[in-house]
């Protein structure tokens, strides 16, 4: 199987350009709540092209962006270098490089399903200071909720091989019941969107890391069906991603003692 810190090295450009970003709700809640500022110092894990990052480096806060593939690292840089409070850091969730007690704010975004739950959980507890907060929060694609959405689903059933095996909701949510144990997290849910022409709805698509790429005999099938989808539900020459945004944050403790069966709604 593919290392997963090396999954995305062919797709860089396309997830650096068509992946969703994350809505400013995610910083307004943890400021209302876990007492984030501008001055705060935050950890990005996983920060893979920098999305998660750019949000907190906006609102002012000092981010460590810490991200194990060069690819991804490197694209990041190149999007934040502007930003006086950015540090690039060759690491992993599981060996961040980061001083004991350095950050006020873990944060994680769509690379949490790739981690080492037990061994990332201790080095984030590590790296926190006390009444630190952990973040995860990913975009969750709605399935169905729209014509060109089911069709889109069905195109991924039908040419992708490792889509139905990938399940990666059910993979989220018993990871973060564990990830935060028994004194359990707070939650928020929020509305994200994003509208392509074909070029884009393309670029989508290769930016999944489960797609097949240039020379798999279903890539030019499963991109024939994209088109088709495209073209019987564009309006005005766009077709739109809906997808449900998923914030889940809190404490961490030393030790786990039981996993909850289930997540909350909101």
């Amino acid at each position: 199987m593919l290392d997963s810190t090396k999954r995305f090295s062919s797709r860089v450009d396309d997830y650096a350009q068509y992946r969703p970003r994350y809505p400013r709700e995610v910083i307004e809640r943890l400021r209302d709540e876990c007492g984030l500022t501008a001055e705060s110092p935050v950890a990005d894990i996983g920060s893979g092209t920098g999305f998660l990052s750019e949000l907190f480096l906006r609102n002012g806060n000092p981010v460590y962006a810490v991200e194990p593939n060069p690819e991804m690292r490197e694209a990041g840089e190149k999007l934040l270098a502007g930003f006086p409070g950015f540090r690039s850091i060759d690491g992993r969730a599981e060996a961040t490089g980061l001083p004991a007690c350095s950050v006020d704010f873990v944060i994680t975004g769509q690379a949490f399903h790739w981690f080492d739950v037990e061994r990332s959980r201790s080095e984030f507890i590590r790296i926190l200071r006390p009444g630190g907060t952990a973040m995860i929060v990913w975009n969750e694609r709605e399935i169905g909720t729209t014509p060109f959405l089911e069709a889109y689903e069905d195109l991924l059933r039908r040419h992708v091989p490792d889509y139905t095996r990938l399940n990666f909701s059910e993979i989220y949510e018993v990871s973060v019941a564990d990830f935060f144990g028994e004194k359990g997290f707070r939650s928020g849910i929020f509305r994200n969107r994003q509208e392509f022409d074909l070029e884009g709805a393309k670029g989508r698509l290769l930016s999944s890391s489960y797609t097949p790429e240039e020379g798999h005999p279903n890539h030019i099938p499963m991109l024939e069906a994209l088109k088709e989808a495209f073209y019987t539900h564009q309006s005005d020459g766009r077709v739109t991603f809906l997808y449900t945004t998923r914030m889940y944050y809190g404490p961490l403790q030393q030790r786990i003692r039981h996993r909850p069966s289930k997540l909350p709604d909101s």
